[in-house]
């Protein structure tokens, strides 16, 4: 374990990067935590007040993410201070990504349907970095052996096959499943051969003289969406918490 460790995570360094990823991760975790508390008007935490305005957490995650974000930059990936540097920023962009809804409507949308955009966020970007970090590199390691060229060699393959796919799904309107994809074999693999959904770039492009593909590829959609929906709603609920509802609006009011 510790010669893995040595080889595949100090010595290329991303040790910042797994540091980055894990303060990114538990700061968005003990964030919802607060803010449900919050919400519930349980424990000891309240909403953070200035002269009467509502100062929300995003404004000290900018903070981090800029100081975090410098700091690595000027800092080595080797030393204590990239490190450090990368805590911060960790910390930083889990507190922004968790209002990414509010920044994309430019409201407090935080407890609304609009916000579950921010837990979707913040999952696809813990997603994306943790490929990055579980992908081997096959630069700035030295002294490779030959089986250890060729596993990495074969990783690489694996990745760059299921990069296409990736591009492929992408293109169909698929984009979860090119995420997962790229790390995950055979993922990608489906969603580049089943049917495109509709309005993607793919659809577009090929669909266009084939009503029998587009309403084909709309009733697919509409039955996927039907199945998974209430899967993903309770998963984004259980993560996030539960939107209020929507306000009923009386006919003829606004």
């Amino acid at each position: 374990m510790g010669h893995w460790w040595e080889r595949n995570i100090v010595e290329p360094g991303k040790l910042p990067l797994l540091l980055a990823l894990t303060a990114f991760v538990l700061t968005f975790l003990v964030t919802r935590v607060i803010t449900r508390l919050i919400r519930a008007g349980r424990g000891p935490f309240g909403n953070v007040r200035a002269g009467g305005l509502h100062i929300h957490h995003v404004v000290p995650g900018v903070v981090l993410t800029v100081v975090g974000g410098f700091g690595a930059v000027a800092s080595d990936r080797h030393g204590v201070g990239g490190a450090v540097s990368a805590v911060l920023f960790g910390m930083g962009a889990g507190l922004v990504l968790d209002e990414f809804a509010l920044l994309l409507h430019l409201d407090d949308v935080y407890w609304s349907e609009e916000g579950r955009k921010s837990v979707e966020v913040v999952v696809l970007t813990a997603a994306l970095v943790g490929l990055l970090l579980a992908g081997f590199s096959p630069f700035g390691v030295n002294d490779l052996s030959q089986q250890e060229l060729q596993h990495r060699g074969t990783v690489i393959s694996n990745i760059a096959a299921n990069f296409l796919f990736s591009l492929v799904a992408l293109s169909k309107g698929k984009a979860r499943t090119a995420v997962f994809g790229i790390a995950v074999p055979l993922v990608a693999l489906v969603g580049a051969i089943r049917l495109a959904r509709p309005g993607s770039p793919w659809a577009r492009r090929f669909y266009g003289r084939r009503p029998r593909a587009r309403a084909k590829a709309a009733l697919r959609a509409y039955h996927h969406d039907r199945r998974w929906a209430r899967l993903r709603r309770a998963l984004q609920d259980w993560i996030g918490g539960k939107p209020d509802p929507r306000p009923v609006r009386l006919p003829g009011r606004r």
